[in-house]
């Protein structure tokens, strides 16, 4: 019996697909041995006829939507729009919340809007929610300073550097402030999105609060519940951890993924600067390995600039397929 190297069943494997018309042909071979099934999106204000039949016609098949003055009447007309152009509205940019505001009102009114925010995310057929619960401010250690203590049972900061943390004591009542208020709110909006079904998919972006994996995965998990997850950014903090870091440890809190690019330079204000998707600190077809590892099936949404509707769109597909970026 003749012998077949791992190469050459790979050769065997790649013509079969072309002989069979299969999907996997007009792909490396290697791509069809990914278990997750990625899809990509891009980003718009509002689902109108023109924002939908260009991102149609650059071959995206979903919309992340932003506009947040909208009425639920509006969304409901969105989503006849975004399906008529074949379009899946796959999440809502509910954004930045003031959940650890110094005045009640405000964080009373903040909780209120972000309430309305997951209706509207329901009329637009979006199953979740893109939530920043809040942002702090402060003296803070350098990105790659930080390693924090805290305890998993309460999320109390006990130090945010190894050695001296007098420099950083207000940054911690501040972070450890934020996580209660944030939780409190969080806890009141589970039976709102429960009740439209929409997941509540917590996001921290240069808002200096659960800066390293650890944490922001603990925070996540502490509300014990189905309708809390959170939205994580492929580049957004990789000057605090490797992006593979990230994903292994969120792991299956994870609904839905943003794309962008990040080139470190710890000599930069912030160790770095965002740059074009391909030309950053991130490895890509690292991170495709990595995204099948942990299980993550679902949508991609990019978020970033420097190629046009179409080159993004052939980026997303050398990404998925293993390809790098």
């Amino acid at each position: 019996m003749m012998r077949i190297t791992r190469r050459g069943f790979i050769k065997v494997a790649a013509a079969a697909g072309v002989a069979a018309g299969l999907p996997c042909a007009a792909r490396a071979a290697e791509a069809c041995a990914f278990k997750t099934q990625l899809h990509k999106a891009l980003i718009t204000p509002v689902a109108d006829d023109a924002n939908c039949e260009r991102i149609a016609k650059a071959g995206f098949p979903g919309v992340e939507l932003q506009k947040k003055d909208v009425t639920v009447e509006q969304a409901v007309q969105g989503r006849i729009t975004a399906e008529k152009h074949g379009l899946k509205i796959h999440s809502f940019m509910g954004g930045w919340a003031n959940f650890n505001h110094a005045d009640e009102a405000a964080r009373r009114a903040s909780i209120e809007d972000v309430k309305r925010l997951i209706r509207v995310s329901a009329a637009y057929g979006a199953p979740d929610i893109l939530l920043v619960p809040c942002r702090v401010g402060g003296t803070m250690p350098k990105p790659s300073q930080f390693k924090i203590d805290f305890d998993p049972a309460t999320l109390k900061v006990k130090s945010v550097v190894e050695g001296d943390n007098a420099p950083f004591a207000a940054y911690i009542e501040a972070q450890n402030q934020a996580t209660e208020l944030s939780s409190r709110a969080i806890e009141e909006l589970i039976p709102v999105a429960a009740r439209e079904g929409v997941i509540i998919a917590v996001e921290n972006v240069w808002n200096n609060l659960w800066v390293l994996p650890d944490f922001a995965a603990a925070f996540a998990r502490s509300f014990d519940n189905a309708w809390v997850k959170t939205y994580f950014d492929l580049g957004n903090n990789v000057r605090y951890a490797p992006t593979e870091q990230w994903l292994r440890t969120l792991g299956k809190s994870i609904v839905k993924l943003h794309i962008k690019d990040f080139k470190i330079d710890r000599e930069k204000k912030n160790d770095g600067d965002f740059v074009p998707i391909g030309k950053g600190s991130i490895d890509w077809k690292s991170v495709r390995k990595v995204i099948d590892e942990v299980g993550y099936n679902g949508w991609v949404t990019i978020e970033s600039g420097g190629f046009t509707d179409a080159e993004h769109s052939a980026l997303m597909d050398r990404f998925f397929a293993g390809q790098g970026a």
